[in-house]
């Protein structure tokens, strides 16, 4: 049985012939000269010329295909037309200009927007279509700014990623109808956020976490946009809030600091009206001895077991503790201070010794205390040297803020006696009880019959929970009315940052979206970035991370 094949390239093109030439097939082609102006569209009768464009196309099992199509350049007489010539064209085959074919440059894009340059390079030349890793990001890179241009998006999602944890960070755009990435930023900033939202008119919702930069970018550059808090940050900064709250050292006396409502509104009447900075300084103050107080108890019972005779290794499993950190304190006999970052110029505590030598001899004034250290090399601000003298001022008062550290009254598992650290309790603090195991129901049930902060603030955030997965907005006025009306200093700051975002919360609660689609791209993303070993630039980020918009396919 025989059967006959057309060899076709497409319409436009005439297949003259097919040569093996040094190991490759070259096949010859010409156009059909379709002789029509591309700017005034009229027919020409008048030929200017002969040219002839060599493009790669897909192999034939494995072996390198060059076309040489034959094409017309003609004159255009029409003397309103700015164009002189102009050449037949094969808009369904190759792109003007181009070296490849729209299927050969289609499939070399999609090996590049899936494995790399260089992977992508070594894995075309394999296939029969070499192509350099350049030549295959530039491509892919050019197809994703066409897509950039053009993209409209209704509903966005907007996160932060880093470039380098800590030093610098960039933006994801996500189309969250769609769950497709339609930008990648270079930056972190207010003015990139707004310029970018200005630019796509028709965006009607903006998701995005707590971060300030972005509502005020949202603000700029969407006004006409519902902004929407995340649900998942949202719950997140109540549990950093539990946390700094659990890790607090009770007040010298070793009773809590009010145990009604009247009390705490009265601890608050009592800033002036002027911000609560004194109690921020004694809430932070608490924290940092809470947190040594913690440390020391998990000190001193490795220090008791280490008495007795065990092992690091019998340590750590008597005590959970992290196998380094016990190592380290088996050969200390007091526990260390936290490591402090060293001096700078722009630290005052770097001319701590002028600073305590003049402040002995009466001058306690930053504005008089500044032109000095100026002198002797100092290169910060006057706001960074009163917040020390302020440290200083503090100390000599006989009660309450710079005290001595208060033992406090740690949480421990009701099972086995060990410490549970604020990081844990916090965790179990927010989780609903019917996610709970029978273990963590015991400890959740016996941190609230031993500490009545704990009981309250699982109480709140169990109804905060509620509400956020509920639709009455209500609800949540009356939740922030009644954290204020709280003794606990972290629950009252945390309710106060939420007025400050409010329209976004309440959005929270009446919309279904949420970042969760954005936080999925951002890990995708950072794998990306790891898989090029951190030596892509902005460019090809996005291009990656950005679907690839197939073509329509050809058959040969």
């Amino acid at each position: 049985m025989t059967v006959k094949s057309k060899l076709t390239l497409g319409p436009g093109v005439q297949i003259l012939g097919a040569d093996c030439v040094n190991g490759r097939w070259v096949i010859s082609a010409k156009g059909l000269e379709t002789a029509r102006c591309p700017d005034c569209d009229l027919p020409s009768a008048y030929r200017h010329g002969w040219y002839v464009r060599h493009l790669q196309d897909f192999p034939v099992q494995g072996t390198v295909v060059t076309l040489q199509v034959r094409l017309a350049r003609w004159q255009c007489r029409n003397r309103r037309c700015q164009r002189r010539t102009f050449a037949d064209r094969l808009p369904e085959i190759a792109r003007s200009f181009a070296r490849r074919t729209c299927r050969a440059a289609e499939l070399a894009r999609l090996v590049g927007h899936a494995a790399g340059g260089r992977p992508a390079e070594r894995l075309m030349t394999r296939l029969g279509l070499p192509q350099s890793d350049d030549t295959i990001l530039r491509n892919l890179k050019r197809h994703a700014a066409d897509r950039r241009e053009g993209a409209t998006v209704r509903v966005v999602g907007i996160d932060d990623w880093s470039w380098r944890k800590g030093c610098s960070y960039g933006t994801i755009m996500i189309d969250l109808e769609r769950r497709e990435v339609i930008d990648v930023l270079s930056d972190r900033s207010a003015e990139a956020t707004a310029g970018w939202l200005s630019q796509h008119t028709k965006v009607e919702i903006v998701s995005r976490d707590r971060c300030g930069l972005y509502a005020e970018g949202a603000r700029r550059g969407a006004p006409q946009a519902r902004q929407v808090a995340d649900r998942f940050h949202l719950l997140q900064n109540l549990r950093q809030t539990i946390e700094q709250q659990l890790s607090r050292a009770p007040p010298p006396g070793g009773q809590p600091a009010a145990k009604d409502a009247t009390a705490g509104l009265r601890a608050e009447a009592t800033c002036g009206g002027h911000g609560l900075q004194p109690e921020l300084a004694k809430h932070r103050q608490l924290a940092r001895e809470g947190r040594r107080a913690v440390r020391k108890d998990m000190f001193d019972r490795v220090k008791i077991l280490q008495a007795a005779g065990n092992g690091i290794r019998a340590i750590v499993r008597e005590t959970g503790f992290n196998w380094r950190t016990v190592a380290k304190w088996a050969g200390l006999g007091e526990l260390p201070e936290r490591n402090v970052m060293a001096a700078k110029p722009t630290t005052p505590g770097n001319f701590q010794n002028h600073l305590s030598r003049r402040w002995a001899e009466g001058c306690t004034t930053g504005r008089d205390l500044l032109p000095e250290i100026k002198c002797l090399g100092y290169t910060g601000s006057l706001t960074h040297l009163e917040r020390l003298l302020s440290q200083w001022r503090r100390a000599g008062r006989p009660a309450g803020i710079d005290g001595p550290a208060a033992k406090t009254a740690v949480l421990r598992d009701p099972s086995t006696g060990n410490l549970i650290s604020p990081i844990v309790a916090a965790a179990l603090c927010i989780k609903p009880r019917g996610l709970l195991t029978e273990p963590q129901a015991a400890k959740v049930d016996a941190f609230k019959a031993s500490s009545v902060d704990f009981a309250v603030m699982r109480r709140l955030a169990m109804r905060f929970r509620g509400i956020l997965r509920g639709t009455d907005v209500q609800k949540l006025d009356q939740w922030l009315h009644d954290a204020d009306r709280s003794w606990l200093y972290g629950i009252r700051r945390f309710a106060r940052t939420l007025r400050q975002d409010l329209a976004a919360v309440r959005n929270a609660i009446t919309e279904a979206w949420s970042n969760g689609q954005t936080e999925g791209q951002i890990n995708r993303l950072k794998t990306l970035k790891r898989s090029m070993y951190g030596r892509a630039g902005v460019a090809l980020l996005r291009a990656r991370m950005m679907p690839v918009q197939l073509i329509e396919n050809h058959t040969m």
